[in-house]
């Protein structure tokens, strides 16, 4: 079934995705959010950390909980693409980060906040600047660190693969609701704002976190962005060769990391995915009457990851 699941979506991708849809019922039209604040509180998880303390405790160690802020690589990556790319562009209609709309901010945020479809473009905005404003030597460090908390209040949190995400073949299984949370089984769930609890087909599978780690060009986005390839490399050379393991299987059990799901940040992940062999040969190389001592050091890596390295 997993197989099944992985090649179906690979050949037919979810259009809402694409399209950039919200993740629920197509008839349903829902409110957008005007501002960051409203954004995050569209998604925020602190409501889970009561039950789910341990799970959450491990999310908030990852990037994940600060898919826009990064370690503040992300934040600046996201001025320097408005600055040096949107306004570069001819033809971006962007000529001033206040031009910034969502469409425009979809290069980066389809996956590094892709409910952000669901939020007006002066989100886009006030991002985008506060982005700047973050990468500006002039911005003392108080204010720094307010921006660091806003930006890092919108995330790939808890609602983003238990609900928004959790179902990928909607005219199959349905559209994701706003009042369930999608996991591993079926019965009722201890949390006045998504009291049910769903099953997800695709939980435990790839695919999930192909959504966002991506088959390569995004090419339904005006201008394409070549970024996350992950999903793509796994697909079409490790599971075309034969390989098993999901994604999950190896970033949240193998790792033990859990929710954390690290990847070349933790050493025991980077010792896992690469192989390292050296083989060292001396001698002495003559130089007409001189004698030099040399040494020849030979290199091999192997790749034992499910994608390529590097990625993104």
């Amino acid at each position: 079934m997993r197989f099944l699941r992985t090649v179906a979506v690979s050949a037919v991708l979810a259009l809402p995705l694409l399209l950039g849809i919200p993740h629920q019922s197509a008839a349903a039209e829902e409110k957008k959010a005007k501002s960051i604040d409203e954004l995050a509180k569209m998604y925020d998880s602190s409501g889970c950390k009561q039950c789910h303390e341990k799970i959450y405790n491990e999310w908030d160690q990852s990037l994940h909980a600060r898919s826009i802020f990064g370690t503040g690589r992300t934040a600046l990556t996201v001025a320097t693409t408005v600055k040096v790319g949107l306004m570069s562009w001819q033809y971006s209609g962007v000529k001033k980060p206040e031009d910034v709309k969502i469409k425009h901010v979809l290069v980066c945020f389809k996956c590094h906040l892709p409910q952000v479809v669901e939020a007006t473009d002066d989100v886009a905005k006030e991002i985008v600047l506060l982005s700047i404003k973050y990468g500006d030597k002039d911005t003392k460090p108080e204010e720094k660190d307010k921006i660091e908390k806003k930006l890092s209040s919108v995330n790939i949190g808890c609602l983003i693969c238990h609900e928004r995400n959790a179902i990928t073949h909607k005219w199959v299984d349905g559209f994701p609701q706003k009042n369930e949370v999608y996991g591993s089984k079926e019965g009722s769930h201890m949390d006045a704002a998504h009291p049910v609890m769903k099953k997800s087909p695709i939980m435990s599978e790839s695919i999930l976190c192909g959504q966002c780690h991506g088959l390569g060009p995004n090419f339904e986005l005006e201008n394409p962005s070549q970024c996350g390839t992950l999903y793509g490399s796994y697909l079409w050379a490790y599971r075309a060769e034969g390989g098993q393991e999901s994604c999950q299987e190896c970033h949240m059990r193998k790792s033990k990391l859990g929710h954390n799901m690290q990847s070349y940040n933790d050493l025991n992940m980077g010792k896992a995915a690469v192989d390292f062999r050296v083989e060292t040969l001396g001698y002495i190389w003559r130089d007409k009457a001189k004698m030099i001592p040399q040494t020849l050091v030979k290199i091999e890596m192997i790749n034992r990851a499910g994608h390529a390295i590097p990625d993104g």
